[in-house]
């Protein structure tokens, strides 16, 4: 009985992450409709759930990257991956503890991606505010955010409809 009740507390985690994501996978389809490739930067072990939320958010339209990062040390190996990977967009973690929304590392990948020309996506209004393009989720109430000088720096368009930070 314990198991069934671990299971099923385990799926429906699973089921509400993913309604976390779904917005923002949404709003990304409609926006860039280019986006084939979205990478997450993140501590892979710690974020397993988070990811595969990502994932199942984004279905099989669009193929997600992992670059694996354990600390800010990482950063440079991060920033060498996403490069090899040539992501069309990235998308931060509100809750991993590397590269999540709010942290020095996610300011870094922002500032770098901006210059390669990816744009960066959030799920909370931290992440918006330190340079994300959009963020809409759980840690925006529901509202779709967006970063017009972001837009302009990474070169994509801004999502319609969003409120500008």
């Amino acid at each position: 009985m314990r198991r069934l009740l671990v299971l099923g507390l385990t799926l429906a985690s699973s089921a509400l992450m993913a309604n976390d994501y779904e917005s923002l996978m949404g709003t990304m389809r409609k926006a860039w409709p280019q986006a084939s490739t979205v990478a997450v930067v993140c501590d892979s072990s710690a974020s397993k759930g988070s990811v595969s939320a990502l994932a199942a958010a984004a279905g099989g339209n669009m193929k997600i990257v992992v670059v694996d990062v354990k600390g800010p040390q990482d950063m440079g190996k991060a920033l060498n991956g996403l490069a090899s990977q040539r992501p069309n967009a990235v998308i931060l973690l509100a809750g991993d503890h590397v590269a999540g929304d709010g942290s020095s590392a996610a300011t870094f990948i922002i500032q770098r991606m901006a210059g390669m020309k990816v744009p960066v996506a959030a799920t909370t209004e931290a992440g918006v505010k330190q340079g994300a393009v959009m963020g809409v989720g759980p840690g925006t109430g529901g509202k779709l955010l967006v970063n017009p000088k972001a837009a302009a720096l990474s070169g994509v368009a801004v999502p319609e409809g969003g409120s500008a930070i």
